[in-house]
């Protein structure tokens, strides 16, 4: 049962968490003091509700708290071995625990418990960094704060850091808070509400002081050609250029991407200062451990064409992975993590915008967001002196920190399909539908693709948040739509890995009733618009080099002869043998491409619902209502096929399974052996 002072906790957070100028996603903690019955006991029990290990604070919950008994948490500072083995401590919080469940304690347990105040709020607002980071950051907090903050020299999080705190707030009783060098600020109160708004003064006071005394142009002169593009010749632009950079942050382990092409990103890339300030990195724990310590930047203007653009990406990528190596090289010591890569997580162009990626959309998305942030901070320091973060070997000590990697080994084994991006068109409904529903399960973000856009975003939705899928229309008969719903997907995701050919219709008519119209409305559909999305798709695949698979929902009717369907029955052959020529062209680049030949897929499938049914239903005397079991009856195993089982198939394709498999069609019918591939 939910504590009124945990309660209370939870309120405070949520608020602080839910305004990004207070801290960023799953940044900062805060924690509460109070007192409960111990039900072994039945006697009160001091305790202390902290946030727990890599939760968020807006969205806080009462199983995000670790709660510890107050009294063995402060008495670990009689065993406290010192600052060469302060990591200890951690593993020492789980002794410290009252009763079960919660979350894990973080390593800024120590400041919320040993600082002499009810209610302690640690946060990373943008204004409260840019102090930390200025060069001259402890007389500007004199300056600004007078003795009610107080300034504390970096010091990497942990046990030593919470002493630190603790033993200033007590020979500084006036304090309301610190602001912590290089990181952000701690502030504290008697009560939940005093904690509160001790926080926001301090946020707001350092941005206010930022505001009236800063500089106007505190990034510099802007850069003549690297000014921001129009809004659409950006975008085609970061379209044009996603598919390469993708594959940049991917060398060693496949990336999800985000674009952002935000005022903050697209000022601070045209700005004389930008060059040399990214490459002094972040510097807030926060924010570099989603960014790493410095971004990519490319340094041509925006007027330079999309070959030469790539052209010095590549090189910059090379340089930029030998400097990671040798930061790693530099700092590392023999029980360091192993490196983790030597990629960039953030790439910015000039004139078009930032692009930022991580395992999953979520990671990519923060990332992201921590940049500009990142940026936000590096405007106010040099607003009011110059920007300063933490030396490249205080960043090492943190990026590689063993409990940071513990941290890592933590997390729950992917699923099978996770960093892929999947572009399912015909996704609306049916087979489609059961398609994307499936690749997102499995941990694919999925780009579910339709003629109708509303019913596209719809079902997007159903799969969950725009990190998970999103809805595009696409008209694959149109070769400019086509395009358009290929770049959109690779601005919301990055790029694309996994291509599904879908969308289809038909018309069951004998020889002589099928029209000119019939014909090429089919063949428009399916033969040409799978031709258009593939041709569309394979330059984002080819250019991000990371292989990939293209599949087509074929038919049973492309290799057997069902009687009045000629129009239908001939585009899926036509589809059939584009698997076949495509798996061919494309195999050195690694793309798979394979094809899945259904029948009788009643239940479920717009194209039966669209009058396809009645049609069939009638041709073959039955009721249409009794066609499902009809097609099932006629086949090996009598089993009735789903939309399902033909997402089974897609799965299984396109997994690691049958990773040297291309050029295949596997049949999904329930055994009918006159379809039987020879």
């Amino acid at each position: 049962m939910t504590t009124p002072t945990a309660a209370e906790l939870i309120a405070r957070s949520n608020r602080l968490g839910a305004d990004p100028k207070n801290t960023n996603y799953a940044g900062g903690n805060t924690s509460a003091k109070g007192t409960a019955t111990d039900p072994v006991t039945g006697q009160p029990v001091e305790l202390l509700w902290v946030k727990g290990s890599g939760g968020d604070l807006g969205t806080l919950t009462e199983s995000g708290l670790a709660v510890l008994r107050l009294d063995r948490m402060r008495a670990l500072v009689d065993v406290y071995p010192g600052v060469d083995r302060e990591d200890e401590m951690v593993a020492a919080f789980d002794y410290c625990l009252h009763g079960k469940g919660g979350a894990a304690p973080s390593i800024d347990t120590a400041m919320h418990g040993l600082v002499d105040a009810a209610h302690v709020d640690h946060l990373h607002p943008d204004s409260g960094i840019a102090i930390a980071t200025a060069a001259d950051g402890e007389a500007l907090t004199t300056t600004i704060f007078g003795d009610k903050v107080v300034w504390v020299p970096w010091r990497r999080p942990g046990f030593q850091l919470g002493l630190d705190i603790a033993a200033i707030k007590k020979a500084n009783p006036q304090a309301i808070g610190c602001i912590l060098g290089g990181h952000g600020i701690t502030a504290w109160g008697d009560t939940s509400a005093d904690a509160e708004t001790n926080s926001l003064w301090i946020i707001d006071t350092a941005a206010e002081y930022i505001a009236e005394h800063g500089k106007d142009a505190p990034f510099g002169a802007v850069r003549t050609g690297f000014e921001a593009l129009p809004e659409a010749l950006r975008r085609e632009r970061a379209a044009a250029l996603a598919g390469t950079i993708r594959g940049i942050a991917s060398t060693d382990k496949p990336m999800v991407g985000h674009y952002t092409d935000s005022p903050e990103v697209l000022d601070f890339l045209a700005s004389e200062k930008a060059p040399a300030l990214a490459a002094l990195g972040t510097s807030c724990p926060d924010h570099f451990l989603r960014t790493k310590v410095k971004p990519l930047i490319l340094d041509l203007p925006a007027s330079a064409s999309v070959e030469e653009q790539i052209a010095r990406l590549h090189d910059l990528h090379e340089q930029y992975r030998a400097d990671y190596q040798a930061y790693y090289d530099a700092h590392a010591t023999a029980d360091s993590p192993a490196i983790r890569g030597a990629d960039p997580l953030i790439v910015l162009v000039p004139g078009v915008g930032m692009f930022s990626y991580g395992a999953n959309k979520q990671t990519a998305r923060v990332a992201g967001e921590f940049y500009v942030n990142a940026i936000n901070v590096m405007r106010g320091a040099e607003a009011l002196s110059t920007y300063s973060p933490i030396s490249d070997a205080e960043k090492f000590r943190i990026e590689y920190w063993a409990l940071e990697e513990a941290k890592l080994q933590r997390m729950p084994k992917p699923k099978s399909h996770q960093g892929r991006i999947a572009f399912v068109t015909g996704a609306a409904s049916g087979i489609g539908k059961a398609i994307a529903t499936r690749l997102a399960a499995e941990g694919a973000c999925v780009v579910v693709a339709d003629l109708d856009l509303e019913k596209a975003r719809a079902a997007a939705a159903e799969l969950g948040s725009a990190d998970v899928a999103i809805g595009v229309a696409a008209n694959v008969a149109d070769a400019d739509a086509v395009q358009a719903a290929l770049d959109e997907a690779v601005l919301a995701f990055g790029g694309v890995d996994l291509v599904v050919n879908n969308a289809g219709l038909s018309l069951s008519k004998p020889l002589l009733e099928t029209t000119e119209k019939d014909w090429d409305l089919q063949h428009d559909v399916m033969a040409k618009g799978s031709f258009l999305v593939s041709k569309a798709a394979a330059r984002v695949l080819i250019d991000q080099k990371l292989g990939g698979d293209i599949i087509y929902i074929s038919s049973k009717n492309s290799v057997f002869a069902g009687p009045n369907n000629i129009a239908y029955s001939a585009t899926k052959a036509d589809q059939a043998h584009q698997v076949r020529l495509l798996a061919v062209e494309l195999g050195e680049f690694g793309i798979r491409v394979n094809g899945i030949n259904p029948d009788g897929v009643v239940r479920g499938s717009g194209i039966f619902a669209s009058g396809w049914g009645a049609n069939r239903a009638a041709t073959y005397g039955v009721k249409e209502e009794d066609l499902g079991q009809f097609y099932a009856n006629r086949t090996i195993l009598k089993r009735e096929v789903v939309p399902e089982n033909v997402a089974d198939a897609v799965y299984v394709l396109t997994g690691p399974e049958l990773s040297r498999t291309t050029g295949l069609h596997i049949p999904v019918d329930s055994g009918v052996a006159a379809a039987f591939l020879r």
